[in-house]
């Protein structure tokens, strides 16, 4: 059964924590994302639903693109694509190794969910392909017209920058001008996001919605 409703995002736990419980029901996983809200399994806990006290998001307009990178895009010929191969594309963000994680987040069921909730045109993806490998790419949600990326991966140094890139064209091209990326990592910074508070991102995602976006 779908969950009906959620606490106010704006109260949590000390870590960000919404609620615990529930289940990955498609109405449950729209429900959430569109009030900023995103699933986080932990092993051992009910199903924690998160709204952390800082948000990281990318400003489509002020992407920094290091030299180095911009160089290695004109020189290969890789092939982009969106919604081509969802289910390769999670599977293998669930298989990538990621320092100071002992497993992944994203679990089988997790897995069983978003390929549903992709089925459902709520989740996308972008791939990257070298001729006819698929070496890089990543996952997120459409949660009103604005959108949250979830994960990525590469086969090949820089695939998954590529594969970002992408996106963000892509969601520039369809009006959008950020994107929510949750928690900041090292990755991301190099490229210019940065954290605000939750309440002001929970007014840039309202801001944003009330657009209408259609962005896939």
């Amino acid at each position: 059964m779908p969950i009906l409703s959620f606490p106010d995002p704006k109260i949590t736990t000390s870590e960000g924590i919404v609620a615990f419980g529930g289940d990955l029901h498609p109405e449950s996983l729209q429900l959430a994302y569109r009030q900023g809200i995103f699933p986080w399994p932990i092993e051992g806990l009910p199903l924690p639903w998160f709204c952390p006290p800082n948000r990281a998001i990318l400003d489509l307009n002020q992407i920094h693109i290091p030299r180095s990178l911009a160089k290695y895009r004109r020189k290969v010929e890789f092939r982009y694509t969106i919604d081509k191969e969802f289910n390769q594309v999670i599977k293998a963000c669930a298989l990538t190794k990621r320092p100071g994680q002992k497993g992944t987040w994203i679990t089988a069921e997790i897995q069983k969910a978003y390929i549903l909730f992709h089925e459902l045109g709520h989740a996308h993806s972008v791939e990257v392909w070298k001729d006819e490998k698929l070496i890089g790419g990543m996952y997120g949600v459409d949660t009103g017209g604005a959108f949250a990326g979830e994960s990525m991966f590469h086969l090949e140094s820089n695939a998954s920058k590529l594969a970002l890139l992408h996106l963000c064209e892509h969601l520039k091209s369809r009006g959008l001008d950020w994107i929510d990326i949750q928690v900041l990592t090292p990755h991301m910074k190099s490229l210019g996001a940065f954290e605000i508070p939750r309440s002001q991102f929970l007014k840039k995602l309202a801001n944003t919605q009330r657009q209408n976006l259609c962005l896939f």
